[in-house]
């Protein structure tokens, strides 16, 4: 990630004592100010474990322990400790058994790229030792959604979704995404520009980079990505902010976030973290949910409701954008440099935001048609073409020119 929120515990006392304090907390660690120089990614992937000829089974927590060894995360060996891969890549495993990389920060996309992708190297050789595979699809074509972590969190996720349809589960433990995250601007007027780009940008982003047609149990019907049908489709209340609506990003994320509903409640022990239907945080805040919960809610609480916060670009001290499917093979590399590029200077922000404004709201049209609708594919090809003319190198110059090229033809993304 391109920064790491630093978050000082402000206590239960005067520093959650009012709705006001909350929301300027959210800002604060939601949206660190600096000039914008660091790049970050996050890639995930499908894991299977046994010969290529057997069913594909998803591994036990025990095998992706021992084949990750000190580099296991906690969730999965709980004395493990935790350490960076060489290239600075932490490893988390996601409730199916999916396996992520979240680099380290860096200045620019062509050393993160190099880094990460040693680091992918590591990863696939540690995980051969148990014969547990990596697939780089961004949706499970052939098995049937199950959980492999039985964490708290998880449970109370999956019963929360699992009232609003299949979505939830499905998202949970059969998708698989590409994350790119950037500074988040050196001033109040230069985030809201970054931010507004990123959201603009997206439909024509996620239709460029579609490429998981085949979602195992999904309802029936044609969509380019089924991972973020599955997002879109999952929980609108956490995944679909109303953000073209938002003259203040900073200050309306904090109150989109104190309103949307608890996911789950932390508690010190392992039993039951399932929060009070409907309940917000600014009921917990409020005093509304004392009978329910018993106690008032701390910096960690909303800390922790922050992480369960799922719209197309998360603030996270930096901007996390999170609606990329898991590109084939290496070609992860693509909608990285694209980023970059795009958000490399006020001038490339606002241009990017004037060429993805006529379908800057269309995500579920971008989700489900992709290149195929030719308005999406007119602003992906133009974004694609910009962000080749202001890429860092010749060599990314040249991929996002095969982009270009690929998208013109309406083509999906291959290895």
């Amino acid at each position: 990630m391109a920064i790491t929120a630093v978050r000082t515990p402000i206590g239960a006392g005067p520093g959650l004592s009012s709705r006001a304090a909350a929301e300027a907390y959210i800002g604060g660690v939601c949206f660190k100010q600096g000039p914008p120089a660091l790049i970050g990614a996050e890639l995930e992937w499908l894991t299977v474990q046994g010969e290529p000829s057997t069913p594909q089974a998803r591994p036990e927590l025990p095998e992706l322990a021992a084949a990750l060894g000190p580099y296991a995360p906690r969730s999965v060996a709980a004395e493990s400790p935790a350490l960076p891969l060489p290239g600075g890549s932490r490893v988390t495993v996601e409730p199916g058994g999916q396996i992520e990389l979240s680099s380290a920060p860096f200045p620019g996309a062509t050393e993160l790229c190099e880094r990460l992708r040693a680091d992918a190297r590591l990863l696939e050789k540690l995980l051969h030792t148990r014969s547990i595979r990596i697939l780089a699809a961004a949706a499970d074509a052939t098995r049937l959604p199950a959980r492999v972590l039985q964490l708290p969190r998880y449970q109370a996720m999956e019963r929360s979704f699992e009232g609003i349809g299949p979505f939830g589960k499905l998202m949970m433990c059969n998708t698989a995404a590409t994350q790119v995250s950037v500074d988040a601007g050196a001033d109040p007027a230069e985030i809201a520009a970054r931010w507004t780009a990123l959201y603009a940008v997206g439909p024509a982003l996620l239709a460029a980079f579609a490429c998981s047609p085949d979602l195992h149990g999904a309802p029936a019907g044609a969509w380019a990505s089924q991972r973020m049908r599955a997002w879109l489709r999952l929980d609108h209340a956490r995944t679909r902010p109303s953000v073209r609506h938002w003259a203040d990003p900073v200050t309306d994320y904090a109150r989109w976030v104190l309103d949307v509903p608890l996911l789950c409640v932390r508690s010190d022990g392992v039993g039951d973290w399932a929060a009070p239907p409907g309940a917000t945080f600014a009921d917990w805040l409020c005093g509304a949910l004392d009978d329910e919960i018993g106690r008032p809610p701390e910096a960690a609480d909303l800390d922790y409701h922050l992480t369960t916060m799922f719209p197309p670009v998360r603030a996270s001290g930096h901007l996390e954008v999170r609606y990329l499917d898991a590109q084939p093979g290496d070609s992860w590399s693509v909608p990285v440099h694209a980023l970059e590029s795009l958000m490399s200077t006020p001038a490339v922000v606002a241009e990017a935001t004037r060429v993805a404004a006529p379908v800057a709201d269309q995500w579920l049209e971008a989700a489900r048609s992709g290149l195929a609708d030719p308005q999406i594919r007119s602003a992906a090809v133009q974004l694609l073409d910009l962000a080749a003319s202001h890429a860092t190198t010749p060599a990314a110059a040249a991929e996002l020119q095969e982009a270009v090229h690929r998208c013109r033809d309406g083509r999906m993304p291959t290895a």
